[in-house]
């Protein structure tokens, strides 16, 4: 670990005196992006010869002579915000267990709601990368299904869509959960077996112990040692077999999106799975805050995420 990530801002007073303006949050940036000091040119990719250009903290590459920042490719390029606020906003998406609202990021680092979402949108682009490192999972893994929405009764009766209960009017989402360790989780068409088994198989390793309930789509896996638990009978554990560390996840998603969030549209419901996916097996890894902020910071080269992509 290097001395930049040796220091834990475990409140946002502390992570606002560790970067107090913007050269500091340049130098962090540039010791992320560049750890071995060599800078690359994000237009010809030379390493050869850069100039030093005081103004906005830029390198000017001797061979394309063009002129860019350590934002340039990254979810920072041609925002206006500070860094100092970037950083912030970082911190508290990861430090809150069930997330902050664009709202309550607004009052917090001084921004208007709207720049907020925009700034949250382009956190959950890197969360969703990084949900996309490691591989999959294998050992003792737990796999479940389950849906997010509103409740057909609380709806408005003119949204209402009378098909009955359970699933109706939701987004079905799958996950599966390594036995004290990450998770994996994904918006779903519909639980067919098709769509279930290639979840299945693209995350989960072969010769894995894998654990699910009785749902008829886990049938035919091959590969795996497979168990499951019957709840319609009321059966929630036999001896290794259960569900309760993917269901603790569910729970979590779902107090975000009841308490915090309100609302997941189906367009956007795949970058919220990730944050949640992202911070879960960060406290698993038991990342300092430091050390979540990095995690973050790392990932945003090569990152681009514009307005009218989010809104599409």
């Amino acid at each position: 670990m290097t001395a930049t990530t040796m220091k834990t801002y475990n409140s946002l007073f502390a992570l606002t005196e560790a970067f107090p303006n913007e050269e500091k949050c340049v130098r962090h940036l540039e010791k992320l992006r560049w750890p071995n000091g060599t800078i690359v040119c994000p237009f010809c990719g030379s390493s050869r010869k850069f100039y030093k250009v005081t103004r906005g903290f830029k390198n000017k590459c001797a061979d394309c002579t063009n002129e860019f920042s350590v934002r340039k490719g990254t979810i920072f390029e041609e925002s206006r915000l500070p860094l100092k606020k970037w950083f912030m906003a970082a911190w508290l998406m990861t430090a809150n267990r069930k997330g902050i609202s664009s709202c309550q990021l607004a009052r917090e680092i001084g921004v208007t709601q709207k720049t907020a979402w925009f700034m949250l949108g382009r956190l959950r682009e890197v969360a969703t990368a990084i949900s996309g490192i490691g591989g999959p999972i294998g050992g003792d893994v737990e796999a479940d299904e389950t849906y997010i929405g509103g409740k057909e009764k609380n709806k408005h009766r003119d949204k209402r869509q009378h098909l009955g209960r359970g699933g109706v009017g939701k987004a079905a989402v799958i996950g599966a959960c390594e036995r004290g360790g990450r998770v994996k989780a994904a918006h779903l068409g519909s639980t067919c077996q098709e769509a279930m088994h290639e979840f299945v198989e693209r995350n989960i390793a072969v010769d894995s112990n894998l654990f699910t309930d009785y749902h008829p789509s886990y049938r035919g896996l091959t590969g795996y040692t497979h168990q499951a638990v019957n709840h319609s009978v009321g059966e929630y554990v036999r001896g290794q077999a259960h569900t309760n560390g993917i269901e603790s996840f569910w729970a979590l998603l779902k107090r975000g999106h009841y308490g915090v969030f309100h609302h997941f549209t189906v367009r956007h419901i795949h970058r919220y799975l990730a944050e949640f996916e992202t911070r879960w097996n960060m406290s698993r890894a038991e990342l300092a805050g430091s050390e979540r902020l990095d995690c973050i910071l790392e990932a945003t080269p090569g990152l681009r995420l514009t307005y009218n992509r989010l809104t599409q």
